[in-house]
């Protein structure tokens, strides 16, 4: 299994420190965010790791290269524009033979292995793809890709169920539930054809949603709750939540 790592973004949310520090390298304890996510992932299986980073995040490519743990299981793949989530994702297709674990780079999740779990639920659902999942206020929903699934009312955290609609940042008024995609997929491999011929969507950017969407039409995709809690360290309001979940620090 492949583990996707997109970690290109400019981090505009956490400027001026951005300018000299990636947001995937701020320290999560004595680890960087990133090298948890990367532990996140092989500890699901993942054998082959493909960190998606620029030419500005150069940093991320030496702290891994420096680390023989990591020798054999981590590469680096460039993204040399900035189009969208799936166009991210797209970069790191030549060398995936079968499924692919996408871990967002700015999404730390506290409680279990959050990909491990999703390994266990496509499992026991015949190999089905698999998207992490989260419950949102209505009125945020427009901040996230947001699915339907076919018992949603009553999918709580460690449930899954067979995602039938998915939408980009809808308005709330036509939002399909108040279920978010919340950092994590576990996808089947035909993803990367349907991105390579998807028209850009929300924003004008190629959107891995958009994408999952047409999957759905050939293949079975599930949602699953993840019990743990995801936190966003691509702002600094999110990155202080952050520390005190994992390590509790910030606190007095």
């Amino acid at each position: 299994m492949t583990a996707i790592i997109p970690a290109a973004g400019k981090g505009t949310r956490f400027l001026p420190v951005t300018r000299v520090v990636p947001k995937e390298m701020l320290p999560i304890g004595a680890k960087p965010a990133i090298h948890c996510i990367v532990e996140e992932a092989v500890e699901a299986g993942a054998d082959d790791i493909a960190i998606i980073i620029s030419e500005e995040k150069e940093i991320i490519r030496r702290y891994f290269e420096g680390d023989p743990a990591f020798a054999g299981k981590v590469r680096f793949v460039y993204q040399k524009e900035q189009r969208g989530l799936g166009h991210a994702v797209l970069q790191a297709a030549e060398g995936v033979s079968g499924t692919a674990l996408i871990l967002l780079g700015d999404a730390l999740v506290t409680g279990p292995n959050p990909s491990r779990e999703m390994v266990a639920v496509a499992k026991a659902n015949g190999g089905a793809s698999v998207v992490g999942l989260e419950r949102v206020p209505q009125e945020k929903v427009s901040r996230y890709g947001i699915v339907a699934v076919e018992d949603g009312a009553s999918l709580d955290a460690g449930g899954s169920a067979r995602i039938v609609n998915l939408v980009e940042k809808p308005k709330p008024e036509e939002a399909p539930s108040d279920l978010a995609i919340a950092g994590r997929y576990l996808l089947d491999g035909d993803i990367f054809a349907l991105l390579a011929t998807q028209t850009p969507g929300h924003g004008g950017e190629i959107q891995l949603t958009d994408a999952i969407k047409r999957l759905l039409a050939t293949k079975p995709v599930h949602g699953y709750i993840y019990p743990g809690k995801r936190q966003d360290i691509g702002n600094p309001q999110g990155y202080l939540k952050a520390l005190e979940a994992f390590n509790g620090i910030g606190k007095g």
